[in-house]
Parts: C-alpha cells; sequence; structure tokens
C-alpha cells in the first residue's frame, strides 16, 4: 500500500476493548508518570485526525450519526542527512505536518455537513485553503508590522520596532484564538480538540479507552499544536530583533521607511521555517521529552494556559470519534512493529 492508499470504513465503531485491568490498577496509572508516545493528532470539522509512527486516521461523524474513518499507511520516513540536524529536523516535520492537515482537512470537510449541497468541494477546500493562508500573511505578520510604525519608527529605533512588532503579532494570535471561540462550529472544533488530548492522555497511561475513563483527564496536553505556535510567536521575536532591517538595509545605503518596512515583512515571511525550526526543538524534542522537568513546566505555563481557549470539554460523542481515529493508528503501529522513539508528532 501506498500512501494513497484509503481503507474507508463507514459504521457505528464498536466500543474498545479494555486491557484485563481491575479498577485499583486503573486509578493507580491515572496519576503515574508517563513516557509520552509518538502519536498526536489534530481537530477537524465533526471530526478527527491521528498521526503514528507508520500511518494516519482520520475519524469524521457524518450527517446520519455514523462515523466514517480512513485510514492512510504514510510514507517511509527519510529520516537521513540534513533531515536530522536539530533545527532542520523541525523544518522538515513541520511541512510534514502541513501536508498532512491540508489533506485530512479535505476529508473531513468534503464529509461532514447536513447534505451534499453543505458539503465543500475539492475546488471549494482548495480556494478556502488559499484564502486562509492568504489572511493568515495578512492578519499576522503584515497588519502587525504596519501597526508598529504608529509606535514607534522602525528607522530610527529598529530594535525597538522589532520588539513591538513581535508583541503587536502576539497580542493578534491570542485575540483571534479568543474570537473565534464564539462561532458555534469553531466551538465544536475545539471540542474536537479536547476530546483529541484526553484520547491521547489515557492512551500513554495505557487507561481503557471508554469514555467514562478518557473524560477524567484533562483537555490540555504538552505537545499541543496551540504551544507549538505561541512559541513560534516568542522565539520569532528573538530572532526577528537579531535583524534589524534599518540595520541590514544601511550596510547597502538604503534608509527609505517604505523599503525598511518591506524588508521586515519579506524576512518574516522567508524566515518562518527557522523560527518553526526553533520552535519545535523547544516545545516538541525538549519540552516534550523531559514534561517533569520545573524548568519546562514555566517555559510551557503560557503555551498550556492558551490551550483553555483552544479545546473545550467534549462529549461522549466526540470522544468516540477521537478513539476511533487514535485506535486505528495505534493497532497500525502495532501491527507494523513501529519503534516508540521515533520523531514525536505534534497534537
Amino acid at each position: 500500500m501506498t500512501d494513497e492508499t484509503a481503507l474507508p470504513i463507514v459504521e457505528e465503531p464498536t466500543e474498545v476493548a479494555a486491557p484485563d485491568l481491575d479498577e485499583a490498577e486503573i486509578e493507580r496509572r491515572f496519576n503515574a508518570p508517563v513516557s509520552h508516545t509518538h502519536i498526536g493528532g489534530q481537530a477537524l470539522i465533526e471530526g478527527i485526525m491521528m498521526r503514528g509512527n507508520t500511518s494516519w486516521a482520520v475519524a469524521v461523524r457524518t450527517s446520519d450519526g455514523s462515523v466514517h474513518i480512513e485510514e492512510h499507511d504514510l510514507p517511509p520516513r527519510n529520516r537521513t542527512g540534513w533531515r536530522t540536524r536539530p533545527v532542520a529536523r523541525g523544518v522538515w516535520s513541520l511541512y510534514e505536518t502541513l501536508k498532512l492537515s491540508l489533506q485530512a482537512f479535505g476529508i473531513a470537510a468534503s464529509l461532514a455537513g447536513g447534505s451534499e449541497e453543505e458539503r465543500l468541494t475539492p475546488t471549494e477546500i482548495g480556494w478556502t485553503m488559499a484564502l486562509g493562508l492568504l489572511l493568515a500573511i495578512g492578519a499576522f505578520i503584515i497588519a502587525p508590522a504596519l501597526l508598529s510604525n504608529l509606535v514607534t519608527s522602525s528607522s530610527t529605533h529598529p530594535y525597538l520596532w522589532n520588539i513591538v512588532d513581535g508583541l503587536l503579532r502576539l497580542a493578534v494570535f491570542v485575540a483571534y484564538i479568543w474570537g473565534v471561540g464564539f462561532i458555534g462550529e469553531i466551538r465544536r472544533v475545539f471540542g474536537y480538540h479536547g476530546a483529541e488530548h484526553k484520547s491521547i492522555h489515557a492512551f500513554e497511561h495505557g487507561i481503557p479507552l471508554e469514555a467514562r475513563y478518557i473524560q477524567r483527564y484533562d483537555t490540555l496536553h504538552v505537545r499541543c499544536g496551540t504551544a507549538f505556535l505561541l512559541m513560534v510567536m516568542v522565539v520569532s521575536i528573538a530572532v526577528f530583533s537579531l535583524l534589524p532591517g534599518a540595520v541590514v538595509l544601511g550596510w547597502w545605503g538604503v534608509s527609505s521607511k517604505v523599503a525598511i518596512v518591506a524588508f521586515n515583512i519579506v524576512s518574516r515571511i522567508l524566515l518562518l521555517p527557522l523560527v518553526a525550526g526553533l520552535a519545535y526543538e523547544i516545545t516538541v524534542k525538549w519540552a516534550g521529552n523531559h514534561p517533569d522537568n520545573p524548568f519546562v513546566k514555566l517555559l510551557v505555563w503560557p503555551g498550556m494556559y492558551l490551550q483553555r481557549l483552544t479545546t473545550r470539554e467534549p462529549d461522549d460523542g466526540m470522544v468516540e470519534v477521537a478513539v476511533a481515529a487514535l485506535t486505528a493508528v495505534a493497532d497500525r503501529d502495532e501491527r507494523a512493529g513501529a519503534e516508540s522513539d521515533s520523531v514525536p508528532a505534534i497534537d
């Protein structure tokens, strides 16, 4: 099978068989130390995507109440050469994650909805993604850069301008997440996000994947993509403070305010992979592997707190969908004998 081969299943999933554990052992495992696994996920429109070492799966609640499940093989990992080096491995992992996320979003968008007319066509999905990318660049890069000039000058105070730009970008990011949380459809996505985290917690603790146990866990997770995005914002402030446009362009005798602002905007877009790679090393490779380290807890606390905005308490139906996707990839990985020390995914 190749990466493009799917095994679609449309059914009401049966309850996952629980390990042969008594209640005392289950209670012990709830608070026992845990080693985080390689499995990560993503909330979708009325569904969830889970990714393991060898496969990924999408589970979507359809309009008739059933759960559509698709399983896909991941392509063989090309973890050689520069892809294994710090920062570079984060850039490559981010590329793989974004590519997979777009595929999963397309599947969910084509299935969710009460009728055929409400479901998005492949063309509509493509335009939606393209528009979303342009809006993200405009809201999180261009707008803060332009607004920063109302506070201080990028030509006379380049270092202060970079700090103001970074703080405004962070403020826009938090305000955006807070604002979209009032939209009903997005609140449901946030509920699926919470179900994804809860089910992964239960899986990592070896708890039976049943709603009565899963619902006892928190909706926060240290490997959450929300914390990663926040770290991207923080790292960008440090990186771009070392690259002030006025100073760099001054080496070539350029002092135009328009040119400086344009340079700052373009450099932020071009250097985004570097910033993301550095954030990956901090949040995924280091913090994800040392969750009990006191300094790690302090470092990731803002990102964990921000998850209060991007997750909601799920209902049991959402948990059922999360378990369906999680079980699909966990079973495939177990059959394939996947190594547990592979590169962890971002939730």
